[in-house]
């Protein structure tokens, strides 16, 4: 899966400062509140509370916190309103950037979006300009203990999956976007420690960056993407170096 760079990211986030990590906590919280608002707080009859709480579990949020932030919005003095917003642009050299926003405040989101992409090389586009180049693929990812691909593969196939790639600490298996709550559960029954597992945005096609600026200043776009606490997920068709991560 040359390209996909989630899982990159991923790693790079779990090795960060605990200042990193609270934003984690702080964006998996939005997502929260607004699940709850939409769902109510019992995970047992809403999927995609349920599918937050694993999330938050896998950055290593503590229950208490979990806990706490569930009673705060299913609660009468929760005020929290935020709303989804999607933008699309490109970053230097035409990368293809996609970034998802939960914001209790559009202009601000907007202005600030806006400037990250004018000062690092890019433009923000109208929507549909790059969406159209990826595909929404449910992404699970494994931990590699050592298992035989031949038996990945076939657990894979019953839990769900319809592809995989094998790397030498991580499974990563593709399946449907709505089907990933049911092939993580599964995946979990058979004794699989699920590192992630979220519908995610896939590009069919990868753009490389060889001058070192266009890589310093896409790099940057990226950091300051994913440090704003409006911004929930980022997606790109930048092939990274291997050494990146």
């Amino acid at each position: 899966m040359s390209g996909h760079s989630k899982w990159n990211n991923i790693k790079r986030k779990k090795e960060a400062t605990d200042a990193v990590k609270a934003k984690i906590f702080t964006k998996i919280g939005r997502e929260m509140i607004v699940c709850i608002k939409e769902g109510g707080p019992d995970p047992n009859n809403n999927a995609k509370l349920r599918d937050l709480i694993a999330k938050a579990k896998s950055n290593n949020v503590p229950n208490d916190n979990i806990d706490r932030l569930i009673k705060k919005a299913s609660g009468e003095g929760s005020k929290a309103n935020y709303e989804s917003l999607v933008y699309e642009g490109y970053g230097p050299s035409g990368v293809a950037v996609i970034v998802e926003c939960l914001t209790d405040n559009k202009n601000r989101t907007a202005g600030d979006i806006r400037h990250y992409f004018d000062k690092y090389g890019g433009n923000l586009g109208t929507t549909g300009c790059v969406s159209f180049m990826f595909t929404d693929k449910g992404i699970v990812v494994v931990e590699n203990t050592g298992i035989d691909e031949d038996q990945a593969m076939e657990d894979c196939f019953d839990c769900g999956g319809d592809d995989l790639t094998v790397e030498e600490d991580v499974i990563t298996m593709e399946c449907d976007p709505n089907g990933v709550a049911a092939m993580r559960e599964a995946l979990t029954a058979k004794g699989y420690n699920v590192l992630s597992a979220e519908a995610e945005k896939i590009p069919s096609t990868y753009t490389k960056l060889e001058d070192e600026d266009a890589i310093k200043k896409m790099n940057t776009l990226l950091d300051m993407l994913e440090e704003n606490d409006d911004v929930q997920n980022v997606y790109h068709n930048w092939e990274m170096p291997e050494d990146d991560d």
